[in-house]
């Protein structure tokens, strides 16, 4: 399983994955789920994906690839005018592998299907956020819905859903997400660390602060305990309900 997340700030972007696969309880990995392309000044695409290993590797390899053959020849999201037909592109690279994956596979519902996040910037334009579906279409990020989640999202969620702030600093936005991915941890054991973390600052069309949050990070730590103590404090400061 996996857990990622992309918050659409006013001033950034910020994109954080974890890193666990599994095919079992016996059968536990870690591989890179956030990857990053960029042309200084011109254009920052991170892509962050869940679902079948083999199609997001094999989507990541291709989009790789058609960014070092010309423009003329192979379509690339380096070459794509607009951040919605990146996401256009990328949705339909991700159909036409799941269909190819698909045709010489067993019979099953999204075997091999993934879901994916692209969030970037080109130049002229504002950030854009996706969320893209295994049949290709996808959904902006807006006003309404600053944030999307991919995998296993329902335990980060309502932490996000209570706390966000489209207006928040980027620490605060860091903050959070820590949170919310420290309730997941700690609540399916699917999703492990480390965590990989892309902060995008907009208008800046250069790759920002990219970093990884290991097992034994002193400050995630110290933001578990003290998550944990202070729900435990809220919780006691409650009213108590009395049964009629």
């Amino acid at each position: 399983m996996t857990y990622c997340a992309a918050l659409k700030l006013d001033n950034s972007l910020i994109m954080m994955s974890d890193t666990r696969t599994n095919a079992g309880v016996d059968n536990i990995s870690k591989f890179r789920k956030m990857f990053t392309w960029s042309e200084p000044g011109d254009r920052v695409m991170t892509l962050m994906t869940a679902g079948n290993l083999a199609t997001t590797q094999a989507l990541v390899s291709t989009l790789n690839e058609r960014t070092l053959a010309p423009a003329e020849r192979d379509p690339s999201i380096m070459h794509v005018p607009t951040m919605f037909q990146a996401a256009r592109l990328v949705g339909k690279t991700l159909k036409e592998l799941v269909a190819t994956h698909s045709a010489y596979g067993p019979p099953s519902q999204s075997a091999f299907g993934a879901t994916l996040i692209l969030a970037g910037q080109i130049k002229g334009m504002e950030p854009r956020v996706f969320m893209i579906y295994p049949e290709g279409n996808f959904v902006e990020a807006s006003a309404e819905t600053p944030f999307f989640q991919i995998g296993e999202t329902k335990y980060g969620r309502p932490i996000i859903v209570r706390a966000f702030d489209s207006a928040m600093s980027t620490e605060d936005a860091l903050r959070l997400l820590c949170v919310s991915f420290d309730s997941t941890l700690k609540a399916n054991l699917s999703v492990g660390m480390p965590l990989d973390v892309h902060i995008y600052h907009k208008d800046s069309l250069e790759e920002g602060e990219q970093f990884r949050i290991e097992e034994d990070d002193p400050a995630f730590a110290e933001i578990s305990s003290r998550w944990g103590k202070a729900l435990k404090s809220a919780l006691l400061s409650l009213p108590g309900y009395k049964a009629p």
